[in-house]
């Protein structure tokens, strides 16, 4: 029998960590991960069923202090970063240099072009290690970039919100039937677990139950993701985030004018086409549309599609669990792919 990966997580004390950390904890090829503390993680909590309940009664999950030489001694081959962007930032270059392949969760090494970094203002401590890290980092979405996922020591898993756009644009955009002059629309809601788990006074309960709220116009950090994933100039897409009064899930209504007159059958094909062999997207035949709750734990992006009766003017639906194909059920099905096995592993 192969000896199974062995693989670590900083931050498991956060929305996605967990989500994580249960997601390796019961895959076929892993031996129990080792969850690794950091800084300001949780006070002295020992365990992390001490800050997750949930865990209890399920056997031990300590958590303990990063320090390399002790994960190089336990064998290591894979860390996860679900940290903040700027520990992800400092830290991602140390692991890569003990050797240990990283799969990162945050935004520290999605983008390429300086002008979309700057919204996280980060401070390398050592500019030209980082410089070349961000170009050999690989962006972590499987549909569109397997390949080169599979050989990559650095994959960067990409924003929740950028997966649902991105993956709703990319096929309409390869076969070149948008006509991007008359620009793009995303109108995207998120649950409250998007924010991430540290409090604000927007995210309170008073706050977010009986309401709806828009926020982040026009500089959200997952546009400049968007944009370069898309190849799009930054005035051909308008992407406006709204926050839902749920727990988790995320619904992008995009709105698209067609280059030509086109089919419901054309468009389907478009999609159904592109996505041949790729089985974490569920296309839904019209006039079937995703909702929130079809995608709710799971790792599937559910996509469907309206088209106006000029067959000109298109509207896309997209959905995802913004914890799982958003966050942690990327990061194992990125994982999957870095080991050559099968896509679905650890998330049926």
């Amino acid at each position: 029998m192969a000896a199974k990966l062995k693989t670590a997580v900083l931050g498991a004390t956060g929305y996605s960590g967990l989500e994580l950390t249960r997601l390796l904890l019961r895959h076929p090829r892993l031996e129990k991960p080792v969850l690794l503390r950091r800084g300001a993680d949780n006070g002295t909590a020992a365990d992390l069923a001490d800050i997750f309940p949930v865990l209890s009664g399920n056997g031990g999950y300590p958590l303990q202090s990063l320090a390399w030489p002790a994960l190089k001694e336990q064998g290591i081959e894979l860390l996860f970063f679900a940290t903040p962007h700027e520990v992800s930032r400092s830290l991602a270059p140390e692991a890569i240099a003990q050797g240990i392949r990283v799969i990162d969760l945050s935004g520290a090494w999605r983008l390429k072009e300086e002008q979309h970094r700057a919204i996280y203002n980060f401070q390398d401590a050592d500019a030209l290690t980082a410089a070349q890290l961000t170009e050999r980092a690989v962006y972590g979405l499987p549909e569109l970039n397997r390949d080169r996922i599979a050989g990559a020591n650095l994959v960067a898993n990409p924003g929740c919100y950028a997966t649902s756009v991105i993956l709703a644009l990319a096929p309409l955009l390869k076969a070149e039937v948008v006509d991007r002059t008359r620009g793009i629309i995303s109108d995207s809601k998120s649950g409250v677990s998007g924010a991430g788990k540290e409090p604000t006074a927007k995210t309170h309960f008073v706050s977010v139950a009986d309401n709806l709220s828009a926020y982040s116009i026009f500089n959200h950090r997952h546009i400049g993701e968007m944009v370069e994933q898309l190849a799009l100039g930054a005035c051909e897409l308008t992407f406006t985030p709204h926050l839902l009064p749920i727990p988790r899930g995320i619904l992008s209504t995009i709105y698209v004018h067609l280059g030509r007159e086109m089919t419901a059958g054309e468009v389907e094909s478009c999609f159904r086409n592109f996505y041949s062999g790729k089985p974490w997207v569920r296309v839904f035949q019209p006039p079937k549309l995703p909702q929130v709750q079809f995608s709710l734990h799971t790792n599937y992006c559910d996509l469907g599609f309206c088209l106006a009766e000029d067959g000109r003017r298109l509207v896309l639906i997209s959905c995802i669990d913004n914890l799982l194909k958003g966050a942690a059920g990327q990061a194992v099905q990125n994982m999957n792919l870095m080991y050559g096995w099968g896509e679905g592993e650890g998330l049926q």
